[in-house]
């Protein structure tokens, strides 16, 4: 079987995502934009945020069939701008029932480099925004009786990658995240959990990291042959949005075809 696209035959279908507000920061591109087009095709009423604009712009135009997407051009590390883009998403589509912090940069770095500027940087758009992105909702999926709050790690600090120390400190934290805020909301019946993508075949991934030896390194790191594909991270955030995971909280789900 091929990796299945969010409109194709494989995907399941989960009626509790039909009207439920969603929203989605990064969602412009990469594993943001599976994410974008995975629960619009389920019905959702999906916000989404990107600092690229055009590329947001053009996603949402294309999404028109249901409930149309509503993008908004966000940097998610100015928090009052972020909680104003989550409240616009609110006044547009309702209170928000699944949030997903998808919104990240792996920019290589070395530590001798890292000024104190850079880090506070990279944790902004790695970390930070994920928190107060859990804030800016709880009362949303309060008042609707409970939601789903996935946040996005990756297996780059279980694997101890190599150049992009911050950014790995940044999903690791996010396991901390996940489990505390899992303890603090689950009585309100607000689920937490985390997904953890391996080596994802994003365009940015192929365009910046992905080089002619990574083929070699990814086949003998996987169990499973192939790629992961952003449609398979998309596939595990439909099932943990949806009522079908009720009962899964404080987790990681690794997506990494079994590298880890």
């Amino acid at each position: 079987m091929t990796n299945a696209s969010p409109l194709s035959p494989y995907t399941a279908r989960y009626p509790s995502l039909a009207g439920r507000t969603v929203f989605i920061s990064g969602g412009a591109s990469g594993i943001g934009e599976a994410l974008v087009r995975a629960f619009h095709a389920q019905g959702a009423k999906v916000g989404f945020c990107d600092l690229d604009t055009a590329a947001g712009t053009a996603l949402a135009a294309q999404l028109q069939g249901g409930t149309p997407a509503l993008f908004i051009a966000c940097d998610v590390t100015d928090t009052a701008a972020l909680a104003a883009t989550i409240a616009a998403v609110r006044a547009q589509f309702g209170p928000i029932g699944v949030l997903l912090n998808n919104a990240a940069n792996d920019r290589r770095h070395e530590m001798a480099n890292v000024t104190s500027e850079d880090f506070d940087r990279l944790v902004a758009v790695n970390f930070k925004h994920q928190f107060f992105a859990a804030q800016a909702v709880a009362d949303d999926m309060r008042a609707l009786g409970g939601g789903s709050i996935i946040n996005f790690g990756s297996i780059s600090w279980m694997i101890k990658g190599r150049g992009y120390p911050v950014y790995q400190a940044c999903k690791a934290a996010a396991r901390g995240l996940t489990r505390s805020l899992a303890r603090d909301l689950g009585k309100q019946n607000i689920r937490v959990n985390s997904i953890v993508p391996g080596w994802v075949m994003t365009e940015r991934q192929i365009k910046l990291w992905v080089k002619p030896e990574s083929a070699a390194e990814i086949d003998a790191a996987q169990c499973l042959p192939g790629r992961v594909m952003a449609e398979d991270i998309a596939a595990m955030a439909l099932f943990l949005a949806a009522d079908d995971s009720k009962m899964c909280t404080a987790q990681d789900y690794v997506v990494d075809a079994g590298w880890t």
